[in-house]
């Protein structure tokens, strides 16, 4: 059970931790103390549903057909290779994040529009969330656990921008801390790679 909670904590931290367009806009909001608990909130809260759509869901399916699990195992194998691999190229190459626009959005209700759209209208969530997470799910020995590890690692990175915004912007924005990052995340990707290699 708590390898499978570790398995999902670590393939989700993978997966968020990457610079983009939602980090930077939670950062941003944080950063003007701007509904940022809020923000975190409802990115916590989608990721959740996702997660839990990908490991029940897709889960149910794949264990209805052994020969499309097989295939599936190989696949997220070999993404997860792959995706370690790009994180180290990140590494050789890290940018800083930078915080979103000075542009003040002047309700509650605008920040939450703004906040789904950038969450839910970004076709890689659906395809990290649902289909990766949860294909890989189905090969854990207790789903529950895998699904809260992932949404464990969901909460403690967006409302750990959210709280800490202010103390965490200067090493964001340094390469280095990137760097580090991503080799971190190689790491991540290429352990839980092995183990479903090695698994039954």
């Amino acid at each position: 059970m708590w390898q499978s909670y570790l398995n999902g904590m670590l393939v989700c931290a993978g997966l968020i931790i990457a610079i983009g367009a939602q980090n930077a806009f939670v950062l941003g909001q944080a950063l003007r103390h701007e509904h940022h608990l809020m923000v975190a909130a409802v990115c916590v809260l989608c990721d959740a549903l996702l997660i839990c759509a990908g490991v029940f869901g897709v889960a149910r399916l794949l264990t209805e057909s052994p020969t499309l699990l097989g295939l599936v195992r190989g696949g997220g194998i070999l993404f997860l290779l792959g995706y370690g691999v790009k994180a180290l190229l990140r590494a050789w190459r890290p940018q800083g994040l930078e915080r979103a626009g000075e542009s003040r959005s002047h309700s509650r209700t605008a920040v939450l529009l703004s906040t789904l759209a950038i969450t839910l209208l970004n076709p890689h969530v659906y395809l990290d969330t649902v289909l990766l997470i949860g294909s890989l799910g189905v090969q854990q020995a207790s789903l529950a656990a895998y699904a809260a590890g992932a949404t464990s690692a969901s909460l403690i990175w967006f409302f750990g921008l959210a709280l800490g915004a202010s103390r965490l912007a200067p090493w964001l924005a340094r390469p280095l801390t990137w760097r580090l990052l991503d080799l971190s995340v190689a790491l991540m990707m290429f352990g839980v790679a092995f183990q479903l290699l090695l698994g039954d």
